[in-house]
């Protein structure tokens, strides 16, 4: 059990990273990664949204939508549950975290549309993971999340001070920096178990 969980965790991480893999949750990956601090508040907030998510979807689907034969309505329950957990953090993190909370701006609502949350809900079903494997499987993906916006804001905060050919200033430059970065982590993928 805890063998699987580990190379559930591997996998969401590293090898099938929602970002550079599935390529998942990019508004927010190209709209937060401008600065290192916004990029690691805003991988939190879908940390938590996503594992919570994850765990409350199983549960809606498992008992009560398999249940009543209402499996067609998944994506909507789903889309429901996610609006209201960011809704939750989103409150919470403008009266305890306002400098944050100002910081995301409009990519904190958006995480209700981040298709890397509704990605994780929907790959929980898909590949019949338990709760627990669902919680797992959400919370290693968000934290690949995090740690994909998290190097790609580190590497943006670099790519300020050079100066690059007029042709790649601005969005260009940051394309192809992802790309790479993207092109660096397909190398685990030789990885076999």
């Amino acid at each position: 059990m805890i063998k699987d969980l580990a190379l559930i965790m591997f996998t969401a991480v590293l090898l099938e990273n929602f970002i550079f893999y599935r390529f998942y949750g990019c508004c927010p990956f190209l709209g937060v990664s401008e600065k290192p601090d916004t990029a690691l508040g805003m991988g939190f907030a879908v940390m938590f949204v996503m594992t919570l998510a994850s765990a409350v979807t199983y549960g809606v689907y498992y008992l009560l939508l398999v249940p009543f034969h209402l499996e067609y309505l998944q994506t909507i329950a789903f889309i429901l549950i996610i609006a209201s957990l960011v809704q939750f953090i989103e409150m919470f993190m403008k009266k305890f975290i306002p400098a944050l909370y100002s910081a995301l701006g409009i990519y904190l609502p958006l995480i209700t549309t981040n298709c890397a949350v509704m990605g994780a809900c929907l790959l929980n079903i898909q590949s019949g993971y338990g709760f627990i494997e669902s919680v797992v499987f959400g919370f290693s993906a968000a934290l690949g999340f995090t740690m994909a916006i998290v190097i790609f804001a580190g590497v943006r905060a670099r790519m300020a001070f050079c100066e690059p050919p007029k042709a790649f200033r601005g969005m260009p430059l940051v394309l192809v920096a992802a790309g790479l970065l993207a092109l660096a982590f397909s190398g685990f993928s030789g990885i076999s178990f």
